[in-house]
């Protein structure tokens, strides 16, 4: 078990790098691309974020409360890669402060079709949860997209062998839209449904979620992503636990407001 000294220095180093992160987007300078490292075939970008709520398939992930993030991508020009995600989350009942994931892949195109198989490690660095000692789990994950016109088409399969909170081989798939519409806004629309061996383990019936909203870069490189997301999922059915045994509030219907910078 990790010490909690180890558990609060990462937590602490997650926070100062997130406030670094989060200034980032409010400071003037030049539209931002991704960095090529010169001869190495490498390509770097890193994408700061300020989100009035962090959501993962539909469910909040810091009881409806702003979250701080940041995502690393490196791409060789073969197209493999690597990249993280760091985000603060906030569980019932759980000690967990930070998610930090971990990425790899390979990304192509056949067919005009762009392909990215790769695979996901969940991490929460330090959590323990009462009855669930382990929140961390593995996805592999196959997505493709393919513009036509003015639409991006894009849809993603996933499965993990024991999903969040060990609940079992866990079957995910998401169809989704992004539609260039007037005045350089981006329409954005997403489905998805999760299938989960253990339900009771993971605290939700098998769900449908959808979210429905606009992205437009309003200066400066800095992007706004706004809209409604919800589930399908009643109060009644969405996670209960000792402390809310009537479900919690991070299920239902909500407006997420996101600000991010790519450099």
């Amino acid at each position: 078990m990790t010490n909690p000294l180890s558990a609060g220095q990462m937590v602490r180093g997650f926070l100062a790098g997130a406030f670094v992160a989060a200034a980032a987007l409010v400071l003037p300078a030049a539209p931002a691309s991704a960095i090529e490292i010169e001869g190495s075939g490498l390509t770097i970008a890193a994408t700061p974020a300020l989100a009035s709520d962090y959501l993962f398939r539909g469910i909040s992930q810091t009881r409806s409360r702003p979250a701080l993030q940041g995502t690393l991508d490196i791409e060789h020009e073969s197209g493999f890669y690597v990249g993280a995600f760091v985000s603060n989350v906030a569980f019932q009942g759980s000690n967990a402060a930070a998610e930090l994931d971990g990425l790899v892949g390979y990304r192509t195109e056949l067919a005009g079709i762009k392909f990215d198989i790769g695979a996901v490690y969940y991490g929460y660095p330090g959590s323990y949860t009462q009855g669930v000692p382990e929140l961390s789990f593995f996805e592999g994950v196959l997505k493709a997209s393919k513009e036509i016109d003015i639409v991006k088409l894009m849809g993603t399969f996933a499965i993990s062998p024991n999903a969040f909170g060990r609940s079992g081989t866990g079957y995910y798939v998401e169809a989704g839209a992004d539609i260039q519409l007037p005045f350089e806004f981006i329409g954005n629309l997403r489905v998805g449904y999760w299938n989960l061996e253990r339900n009771n383990r993971f605290g939700t019936p098998d769900y449908v979620w959808y979210s429905v909203g606009v992205t437009r870069e309003l200066f400066e490189g800095i992007t706004l992503t706004a809209g409604w997301t919800g589930t399908d999922i009643s109060k009644h059915n969405c996670i209960p636990t000792s402390a809310s045994p009537r479900g919690q509030d991070i299920c239902g219907g909500r407006f997420v407001a996101t600000l991010s910078r790519a450099f």
